[in-house]
C-alpha cells in the first residue's frame, strides 16, 4: 500500500514541518510555510540508470584512500571553463541561474554543441524540439552526438540515460522536472529538491557531470529553497541588463575552485560570444576630454578590469539633496562624500551627485574608491581628467589612501592598454619595474587635488 502524507514546507529555506507555522524556527521567516501532499511509493526506489542494484558501503581510513586527479572536460567557451575553475569537473551538479530571457538557454546549448567528442543528452522541459532547432540553427554549429528529449519525468529521462549513456547532461530546467516518488506538481519545493537529489545521485555514481539551470525569483534569488544550492558542486549565476549587450557569469559558490571568477559575453545574432578582452569594452574611446569621467582598475577574481567610473555633480535645486548610484555601492558613495566634506573641504551637502559604473556592471572591489573621488572631484571643478591617467587605491575615513591587492596586474593591464600613469597608494608595495607607465604615490585624500588638478 502507498502511503500518503502531507507536509509543510518553508518557501524561504525549505524547512519541513508536520503542521502550519507562522515563523519558520531555521530561517526566523513569517508567513513562508506552504502545503503540500507527498506520496511516497512502499520499497526501495531504484534507480533507472542502474545496472544492478548497490553493494553495502563500508567506512575507509583516511590515509588509504587513493589520491586522484582527474582530468577536466575543457569546453570550447574559455569564459566557462575560467569560471568553473579549469574545465568541468566529471561528476559535478553545476547549477545556473538567471532572469528569464537573459541568454542562460542559448549559452549552454551553444556550449553543448561545440563539445564535438563528448555524446551530450539535452533535456528540454520548457520548449519543443521545433523550437530548440531554430535556436541551434541560428548558433549554427552541427554536432552528430547531440541527443535532444523533450519530458519532464525524471523517470522517462533516466530510462533515455541508461539508453544512450550520455558523457555530459544538461537540464532545462530544474523547476518543470517531476519525479514519480514525489505526488506534488512540478516546480514546488518537494519536487525541485526530490528531483536535484536524484541527478546528483546519477552525477556522482556514474561520474557523469550534470547542468541544471534554474529560475530566478522577484527579488533575485534562485527559486526553490536555499537547500537546493547546497545539494550542488557550483552555483553559477548569469547577470546581465537586457537593454545591455554584454552578460556576466559568476560563480557563487565551486567545490573545485575559486569563486572570485568572472565570464563575460557579449549577445549576438549568432548566440553568446566570449568577451576576451573586456577592458576594451568597458572603457570608451572619446575624441573630446568630458569632465567627470575617471577610469578605475579593478579586479574580478584574478582578472583585471579597466573600467570607466561617471560622476555628475549638480546645484541641488530641491530641498533634499539626491544621492543616486548605479553599479556602485550608494552606502560607499555617501561615505566618500562625507571623507571629501571632512578631509578635503568640499561642500557636496547642497550638491545633487549621481553616479555610474559603464557597461552595466556592479563594482564591489574597494580599489574603484580613488576612481570615484576623481570623477566627482572632477565633475565638482567642471574639469576633465586626462584620458590616458588612471586610479587604483581604497579611501579610508581618516582620509587615507590605502594599499590594494595585486596592484602589479592592475598595472600591467594599464600598461597594456597604453595608460601613460597611475595613481596609486603610497603604501603599496610593487614587485616588478613596469616600463612605459608612471606610477603617482597618494597618501591622503588633502594630496589629491593638488596630485591632479593643480
Amino acid at each position: 500500500m502507498s502511503k500518503i502524507k502531507k507536509a509543510f514546507f518553508c518557501k524561504n529555506c525549505g524547512y519541513e514541518s508536520p503542521k502550519w507555522a507562522g515563523k519558520c524556527p531555521a530561517c526566523q521567516e513569517w508567513n513562508s510555510f506552504t502545503e503540500e501532499i507527498i506520496h511516497k511509493e512502499s520499497g526501495k526506489q531504484k534507480e533507472d540508470w542502474k545496472e544492478n542494484t548497490r553493494s553495502g558501503s563500508k567506512s575507509v581510513v583516511l590515509h588509504e584512500v587513493e589520491s586522484q586527479e582527474k582530468d577536466r572536460i575543457v569546453s570550447k567557451d574559455e569564459e566557462l571553463n575560467r569560471v568553473l575553475g579549469g574545465g568541468i569537473v566529471a561528476g559535478s551538479l553545476v547549477l545556473v541561474a538567471g532572469e528569464p530571457g537573459i541568454g542562460k538557454s542559448t549559452l549552454f546549448l551553444q556550449d553543448a554543441l561545440q563539445m564535438q567528442e563528448l555524446r551530450i543528452l539535452y533535456v528540454s522541459g520548457e520548449e519543443s524540439e521545433q523550437q530548440i532547432k531554430m535556436r541551434a540553427n541560428r548558433i549554427n554549429v552541427a554536432h552528430d552526438e547531440f541527443y535532444l528529449l523533450t519530458e519532464t519525468s525524471t523517470q522517462v529521462i533516466f530510462q533515455e540515460i541508461k539508453k544512450i549513456k550520455p558523457q555530459l547532461v544538461v537540464i532545462d530546467s530544474i523547476q518543470t522536472l517531476q519525479s514519480p516518488y514525489i505526488d506534488s506538481s512540478p516546480g514546488t519545493i518537494s519536487q525541485i529538491r526530490e528531483c536535484t537529489a536524484e541527478f546528483q545521485r546519477f552525477a556522482k555514481e556514474t561520474q557523469t557531470p550534470v547542468f541544471l539551470i534554474g529560475h530566478i525569483t522577484k527579488d533575485g534569488s534562485i527559486a526553490g529553497p536555499k537547500l537546493l544550492e547546497h545539494m550542488v558542486d557550483t552555483v553559477l549565476q548569469f547577470e546581465g541588463d537586457q537593454h545591455y549587450a554584454y552578460r556576466i557569469l559568476r560563480t557563487t559558490k565551486n567545490r573545485f575552485g575559486s569563486t572570485a571568477e568572472l565570464g563575460i559575453y557579449e549577445m549576438t545574432g549568432t548566440g553568446m560570444k566570449p568577451v576576451t578582452n573586456p577592458s576594451d569594452i568597458l572603457i570608451n574611446q572619446k575624441e573630446e576630454q568630458l569632465s567627470g569621467i575617471a577610469i578605475g582598475a579593478t579586479m574580478e577574481g584574478l582578472r583585471p578590469l579597466l573600467i570607466e567610473v561617471q560622476a555628475l555633480v549638480t546645484p541641488s535645486v530641491y530641498g533634499t539633496p539626491q544621492r543616486t548610484a548605479s553599479g556602485f555601492d550608494l552606502r560607499r558613495l555617501q561615505l566618500l562624500l562625507a571623507v571629501l566634506e571632512k578631509r578635503g573641504g568640499f561642500q557636496f551637502g547642497s550638491k545633487d551627485v549621481f553616479v555610474n559604473i559603464a557597461g552595466g556592471l556592479k563594482i564591489e572591489d574597494p580599489a574603484i574608491d580613488l576612481a570615484m573621488v576623481f570623477a566627482l572631484l572632477s565633475s565638482y571643478e567642471d574639469i576633465p581628467l586626462s584620458q590616458k591617467i588612471c586610479f587604483a587605491g581604497e579611501v579610508g575615513l581618516s582620509g587615507e589612501i590605502r594599499a590594494v591587492n595585486r596592484i602589479d596586474q592592475r598595472i600591467s593591464e594599464a600598461a597594456k592598454l597604453g595608460f601613460d600613469s597611475i595613481v596609486i597608494s603610497k603604501y603599496n608595495r610593487k614587485g616588478d619595474q613596469h616600463k612605459g607607465i608612471k606610477t603617482i604615490d597618494v597618501a591622503l585624500v588633502e594630496e589629491i587635488y593638488r596630485t591632479i588638478f593643480q
